[in-house]
């Protein structure tokens, strides 16, 4: 087997010393494309042995090996300024004008990977050098692709810290935990709307390729997992992470979640599960907010994705989902969201997470919601389908003062959750608040641990003195500010 944490390491320093990449995303995205296409084009090959009648969507002068090709195949081949000029003035310009009209589906994959991620890199020599590393994996080789997989998980982690791409990003603790409580039959349709790197669906496969037995089962995992994505780089690092679970053709759709009007949904598009982490604190774009009812418009996307998941569930269906503190709670439309929420759907679980959980992306705490649409009409003495709402505080491991990239959430922390889930008890970290309590607060559900006590600190007299001193100053300056900006 390769030593793959070695290869991915050198490549890493080849590209700190090439000028064209700035920063951890440029060199995410650029490592994205050629792993993508590594990997594509090794799963081509495994296709045309199993196939005779299979044909690749890549022509044979741009594919990573072929007996016509071979421009990255061959540790030998082309470099330098030519391979700088193939690349950009070939490769990328006839990969993402591929002909579609034969209708194989890893040719719109290709192009649209390729129509929305770039080369960064600005030597040719360079890229020589990442090509040649990437040569000694041989994704066909099961040992080395299961070992690049869960190193894969660590290069999509990197996200977190990349800036805004760690929007992306969700930790793997809680992904696996929400597919499991949920815990997706074969047949069912599975929807992440907010894909991102394709944590959730990843996910899903996994759980469900436990339970496939036969050819079709596997192949009813591949069409009714899916996710739809509208950024590039999450898009490709997404299709290129389903590959590696062994996914032929990744059932993910570049789009804009919330481009479409919620009356343009019919039977046929709802499903049976939804798992997703929307984006939260974002401002939607392109009017987008429109395509949603007047009682519901607002410019903030977590909102709005909350309502397209509540749509999109079928009667009968659930889904586990992240959201902020701030959807929790607050007036005007985000009320009208919960109610909606409380209404439409059983929300039977919120879990509490810690501030730290998605850090350094984001420090606002957040929850896991689970809620599930009823298979029969409310009744009409009661036109809430929530009757309860039960609240688990998950706190951090002793010691612990906050999750940070080196000590992330971990999956065995979900464990006690786990047993609670089935026979639930209130406890000191377990609590339940009836509906009717929920609709006295104005559907407010950012409900505190009632048996957690504030902390209260207490201070002397000259503590207080000296704290009202340092405020009046503080309040001086400010003043002094203002006053010389209007000089």
């Amino acid at each position: 087997m390769s030593n793959i944490p070695g290869i991915i390491k050198s490549i890493q320093n080849i590209m700190w010393q090439d000028t064209g990449l700035n920063g951890d995303a440029q060199r995410i995205e650029q490592l994205g494309w050629m792993l993508f296409l590594k990997i594509f084009s090794d799963k081509d090959k495994e296709l045309e042995l199993l196939d005779d009648t299979y044909k690749s969507p890549i022509p044979d002068k741009f594919h990573w090996v072929k007996e016509n090709g071979n421009w990255a195949g061959d540790d030998e081949g082309m470099t330098g300024d030519e391979l700088l000029e193939f690349v950009d003035r070939q490769l990328f310009p006839a990969l993402r004008n591929l002909d579609l009209s034969t209708g194989n589906q890893r040719a719109v994959i290709v192009r649209e990977v390729f129509e929305g991620n770039n080369n960064y890199m600005k030597s040719g020599i360079n890229i020589r050098k990442v090509l040649n590393k990437l040569n000694e994996i041989d994704f066909n080789i099961a040992k080395d692709r299961h070992a690049f997989g869960e190193l894969y998980e660590t290069i999509l982690k990197e996200l977190q810290s990349a800036g805004k791409s760690g929007e992306f990003y969700s930790p793997r603790a809680l992904t696996g935990f929400i597919t499991e409580m949920l815990d997706p039959q074969l047949g069912e349709k599975m929807l992440d709307p907010a894909n991102g790197t394709g944590g959730f669906v990843t996910a899903v496969v996994e759980y469900l390729k436990k339970k496939a037995t036969n050819v079709a089962d596997r192949k009813s995992i591949e069409q009714n997992v899916a996710g739809w994505e509208y950024k590039p780089l999450p898009y490709l690092l997404s299709i290129t992470n389903l590959i590696l679970h062994d996914i032929e053709v990744p059932n993910i759709t570049f789009r804009d979640s919330l481009d479409k009007p919620l009356s343009a949904y019919t039977e046929k598009d709802r499903v049976d599960i939804i798992e997703a982490n929307p984006p939260f604190g974002g401002i939607v774009a392109n009017g987008n907010e429109s395509n949603f009812p007047q009682t519901y418009r607002t410019k903030e996307s977590a909102d709005l994705f909350l309502i397209l998941i509540i749509h999109l569930l079928k009667q009968g269906g659930r889904a586990g989902i992240v959201l902020p503190d701030g959807s929790l709670t607050g007036d005007g439309v985000k009320q009208r969201v919960r109610e909606k929420l409380l209404r439409d759907c059983n929300l039977h679980t919120i879990i509490r997470l810690p501030n730290s959980v998605f850090q350094p992306y984001a420090t606002v705490a957040t929850n896991l919601l689970f809620f599930d649409k009823p298979k029969s009409p409310n009744s009409p003495t009661s036109p809430y389908a929530t009757k309860d709402v039960w609240y688990y505080e998950h706190r951090m491991p002793e010691g612990y003062k906050a999750y940070n990239k080196t000590r992330p959430i971990q999956a065995k922390e979900f464990d006690p959750i786990k047993k609670w889930w089935t026979k639930r008890k209130e406890s000191d970290i377990a609590w339940k608040v009836n509906i009717n309590t929920i609709i006295e607060r104005g559907y407010d559900l950012d409900i505190k641990n009632p048996t957690k006590k504030e902390e209260e600190q207490e201070h002397n007299s000259a503590e207080l003195m000296e704290m009202l001193h340092a405020s009046f100053e503080k309040s001086n300056g400010l003043l002094e500010q203002l006053k010389q900006a209007v000089k």
